[in-house]
């Protein structure tokens, strides 16, 4: 259904006709007499009549067309029905230092920690239809960087653009647990599940992360926690290629406690196959049910008459920019 979203607008386009009928400035008459040389330019005026028409035509057309742009014309496409029943996920990625740590391979090419992790969740993210997502990015403190919300496409894109040290090199993985019960406690009918993400210990914030902990299960928060790294990686050195374990600074214990404590579990994900399992086994959550709601697509169409407009106003320009280099002059030739 096609329709106009500020249609009062429309009342905007006989203003130009209105300024048109205003009265002169001052108290002005014409010369009773006409001086024999002013009239010598009547036939080049004459000329110049269907020019300024067109002039006018075109002027008249782009106001139509503009004023009908602010009005935003819009199409609003059939209702779709929303799943009356889904999840309420909170999903907290780590953005330390660490995470650029390049002991991941997706597709055979290696790359680092958040570049997999980006990979894994973009699919997971797109398979949850009727679930509300929110995104917490954390380094030295958490940033809330999506609510609780059904658009999963803006969820995916805020993740994708995420960087390395966006918010710091240190990791407050109490920071991110206690946001995200803040943000859940704003939601009345919500099962509060947060999934972490992280690669290494808690060495910044405000709380700690036993001090969340005790928050989480006070407020009915489960959580979920994913202990990201390979445990082993060949390094370059001066004496040769040696064997090193990348995730040494990964805290297991603590995220193992946080996670059974509020009825969740712990998962080590060490390459994608494994993060893509422990993701299965998020999506076999209970669903909540939640009351049925309806959706309208709607597609803005503002732009067309828009682009009508700016190209008429263009072609205006342009031929006052000709006409002030003198390839209009109408001036007829003779004696002056």
């Amino acid at each position: 259904m096609f329709e106009f979203a500020w249609i009062w607008l429309l009342a905007a386009l006989p203003l130009p006709l209105l300024c048109y009928l205003l009265p002169p400035r001052g108290d002005q008459q014409s010369a009773a007499l006409k001086i024999p040389q002013l009239i010598q330019g009547l036939e080049a005026k004459t000329q110049r009549k269907t020019t300024n028409k067109l002039r006018l035509f075109i002027a008249i057309l782009a106001w139509i067309a503009l004023v009908l742009a602010a009005a935003r014309p819009q199409w609003l496409g059939e209702p779709v029905s929303i799943p009356a029943e889904g999840r309420d996920l909170m999903i907290a990625v780590d953005l330390s230092g660490s995470m650029k740590i390049d002991d991941m391979q997706v597709n055979g090419r290696q790359v680092d920690r958040l570049k997999m992790i980006k990979y894994v969740l973009s699919d997971f993210i797109e398979r949850r239809v009727g679930d509300r997502l929110g995104l917490i990015l954390f380094a030295d403190t958490a940033y809330l960087q999506a609510p609780l919300t059904y658009d999963r496409d803006t969820v995916n894109q805020l993740l994708n653009e995420s960087l390395i040290g966006l918010v710091g090199e240190q990791t407050a993985i109490g920071d991110a647990i206690g946001l995200a019960i803040k943000r859940f406690n704003a939601h009345e009918k919500s099962n509060k599940v947060l999934v972490l993400l992280t690669d290494g210990q808690n060495t910044a914030g405000n709380i700690t992360p036993e001090q969340a902990n005790e928050l989480a299960i006070n407020n009915g928060v489960t959580i979920y926690t994913i202990g990201v790294g390979a445990d082993k990686m060949l390094v370059q050195s001066f004496f040769g290629s040696r064997q090193i374990n990348p995730s040494q600074e990964l805290d297991e214990d603590m995220l193992s406690k946080v996670a059974t404590s509020t009825g969740g579990q712990y998962f080590r994900a060490r390459d994608v196959e494994s993060l893509q399992e422990i993701y299965a086994t998020l999506d076999e959550l209970e669903p909540i049910a939640r009351e049925s709601r309806q959706m309208r697509p709607l597609q803005a169409l503002y732009y067309y008459p828009l682009g009508v407009a700016l190209g008429l106003s263009a072609l205006l320009g342009l031929y006052h920019l000709l006409a002030g280099a003198g390839l209009f002059n109408l001036r007829p030739r003779g004696k002056v």
